[in-house]
C-alpha cells in the first residue's frame, strides 16, 4: 500500500480540525447570543455539522480525480453553468471577507502595541475604512507577486493560533481552582441558564453558527488517502465534530466565566479574544503576555489570509475558465502567471465595500460588527453547492460509485442534503436582519438591512453579466 494511503483517523480530525476551527468561533457566537449558545452549539453539531462533513466525505471520494473542488462535483452530477456558479459563488462570498481583514490587521496591532481596544471604540469608520483599503491594496498588489514566504508565515501563524485557542480553554477553565477566579455569569450552575430563548432574535444568529463550522469542503482529498476510506474517513470525521463541540462547549463556558452573559459589552465581536487574554493573564499574574502573543500571531494569521484569500479563491474561479463563461479578458495571464484582470476585479470589488458601508456606519466597533455578520450572511451560500451536489449525487447514484458512503440509501441520503440545503438557506435569509435595535438608531438599522439585501443580489447580478461577455465573445470569435 503506498505511503500516502496511510493517513488515520486522527491524522484526519486533526487535519480538519485545524482548517476549520478557531477562537473567534468561540468569542463571535458568544456575543450574540451569550451561555445560552452552549445549547445551540449541541444542536447545531448534532443537526448540521456531523451530516455537513460526511457528505464531503462522500462527495470527496466519489470525485477524487477531480481538481476544482465544488465546481467539479456540480460539474459532474448537473451542467456546466452551474459548475460556473458555483466556482463564481465559491470566489466571491470572499469579498466581504477581504474587505474585513485589513480591519482585523489593525485590531491586533493596536492590542500588541497599545495593549487595549480603544482603536476599535475611539477611530471613526471612515478613518478605518481609509486606512484599511490602503493595507489591502498593498497585498494585492503582494498577492501578485507570489505567495510562497506568506505562505508559511500563515501555517506557523495557523499553528499558534490553534495552541493559543486551547490554551484559552485550559487556561479559563482551571482559573477558578487554581487561582480562585470567579464567575462574571451568575447562576452557571443552573441549567436554565443555558436554555435560549427559541424568538425570532434568535434564528437571526443562527447564520452566525452555520459561518463557524462551515468549510468542511477543504478536507475532501483526504477521504482517499486514508487507510481504509469506508471507516476510517467516517471515524475521523465523528473525531472531528466531537473535538470542535468540546471546545465549542468549554470555550463558551469560559466566555462565560470571563464575561457576564446578561451584560455583554458591546466590542466584544472585536476585543473580545484580546480582552479575555488579559484577564487571564492578570489571574496568572504575566500581565499582558497571552494578550501580546495572540495579537501577534493573529497578526500574522491575519496577513497571510489576507494575500491567500486574494489569490486562491481566484485562482479556483479563472483557473479551469470555460470560455462559454467567464471572458478571455478576464482569465489572461501575464508574464509572471497572475492573472491581472482578476487581481483587478477584486480591488474594485473589495474597494467599494471597505468604502460605501463606512459612509452609513459612524463607529469602527458597529462597522466591524456588520462587516462579520455580512460574512456570516454570504460565506454560507457556497455551501449550498455542496448540498445540492450531493442530491444530484443520490439522484443520479447509478451513474457514480465512491469508497465511502455516508449513508446507503439514496433516497435517505437526498433529504438528509435537502435539509442542510434547506437549514443553510433558512440561516443566510434570517442572517440578513441586522443586529443592532431598530428603535435605539432606526436609520443605521435600514442601512445595514439594505446593505445585507443590495450585496448578494449584486454579487449574483455580477455573476450573469460575466457569462454576457464571454458569449459575445465566442460570437465575435466565430
Amino acid at each position: 500500500m503506498k505511503e500516502e494511503k496511510k493517513l488515520r483517523w486522527y491524522n484526519v480530525a486533526l487535519i480538519a480540525f485545524v482548517s476549520v476551527w478557531g477562537l473567534g468561533n468561540v468569542v463571535n457566537n458568544y456575543a450574540t447570543q451569550g451561555i445560552s449558545v452552549i445549547t445551540s452549539w449541541i444542536l447545531i453539531m448534532l443537526l448540521y455539522f456531523v451530516p455537513y462533513a460526511l457528505i464531503v466525505g462522500q462527495l470527496g471520494s466519489t470525485f477524487k480525480d477531480g481538481n476544482g473542488g465544488v465546481s467539479t462535483w456540480i460539474k459532474e452530477t448537473t451542467t456546466k453553468k452551474l459548475a460556473y456558479y458555483a466556482a463564481w459563488t465559491y470566489w466571491v462570498v470572499h469579498i466581504p471577507y477581504l474587505a474585513q481583514k485589513p480591519q482585523g490587521i489593525l485590531i491586533a496591532l493596536g492590542w500588541a502595541f497599545k495593549q487595549n481596544g480603544n482603536l476599535v471604540n475611539d477611530t471613526p469608520a471612515l478613518t478605518v475604512s481609509l486606512i484599511s483599503l490602503v493595507i489591502f491594496l498593498i497585498f494585492l498588489w503582494v498577492s501578485s507577486k507570489g505567495l510562497t514566504t506568506l505562505k508559511r508565515i500563515g501555517s506557523i501563524a495557523g499553528m499558534a493560533m490553534f495552541v493559543m485557542s486551547l490554551l484559552f480553554i485550559l487556561l479559563a477553565v482551571t482559573a477558578p481552582a487554581l487561582r480562585g477566579a470567579s464567575f462574571a455569569t451568575p447562576n452557571m450552575g443552573d441549567i436554565k441558564t443555558y436554555l435560549p430563548t427559541f424568538n425570532f432574535a434568535y434564528f437571526t444568529t443562527i447564520s452566525m453558527l452555520v459561518f463557524a463550522v462551515g468549510g468542511a469542503e477543504k478536507i475532501s482529498p483526504y477521504v482517499n488517502n486514508t487507510k481504509n476510506p469506508s471507516k476510517e474517513f467516517p471515524k475521523g470525521m465523528l473525531a472531528l465534530a466531537a473535538m470542535v463541540a468540546v471546545c465549542a462547549l468549554l470555550g463558551s463556558f469560559a466566555m462565560g466565566m470571563l464575561f457576564d452573559s446578561n451584560n455583554i459589552p458591546d466590542d466584544l465581536m472585536a476585543n473580545g479574544a484580546y480582552d479575555a487574554f488579559q484577564r487571564l493573564g492578570a489571574y496568572y499574574g504575566v500581565g499582558n503576555f497571552f494578550m501580546i502573543l495572540y495579537a501577534i500571531a493573529n497578526t500574522m494569521a491575519q496577513i497571510s489570509a489576507l494575500a491567500f484569500s486574494i489569490d486562491a479563491p481566484l485562482k479556483i474561479l479563472l483557473g479551469d475558465a470555460d470560455e462559454e463563461y467567464i471572458p478571455r479578458k478576464l482569465a489572461k495571464l501575464n508574464s509572471k502567471g497572475t492573472p491581472v484582470n482578476g487581481y483587478a476585479m477584486t480591488g474594485i470589488l473589495v474597494s467599494i465595500l471597505i468604502i460605501v458601508p463606512a459612509i452609513g456606519i459612524g463607529s469602527m466597533n458597529d462597522l466591524y460588527k456588520w462587516l462579520l455578520n455580512l460574512n456570516a450572511v454570504v460565506m454560507p451560500l457556497r455551501y449550498l453547492w455542496v448540498f445540492f451536489a450531493y442530491m444530484m449525487l443520490n439522484k443520479l447514484h447509478k451513474n457514480f460509485s465512491s469508497e465511502y458512503k455516508f449513508v446507503k440509501n439514496h433516497k435517505i441520503g437526498y433529504v438528509i442534503g435537502a435539509w442542510c440545503f434547506l437549514f443553510t438557506a433558512f440561516a443566510c435569509i434570517l442572517g440578513m436582519v441586522p443586529k443592532i435595535d431598530y428603535a435605539a438608531d432606526p436609520k443605521a438599522w435600514v442601512f445595514q438591512f439594505t446593505l445585507n439585501i443590495i450585496t448578494p443580489i449584486i454579487f449574483i447580478a455580477l455573476g450573469m453579466i460575466l457569462p454576457a461577455i464571454a458569449k459575445k465573445e465566442v460570437a465575435k470569435k466565430a
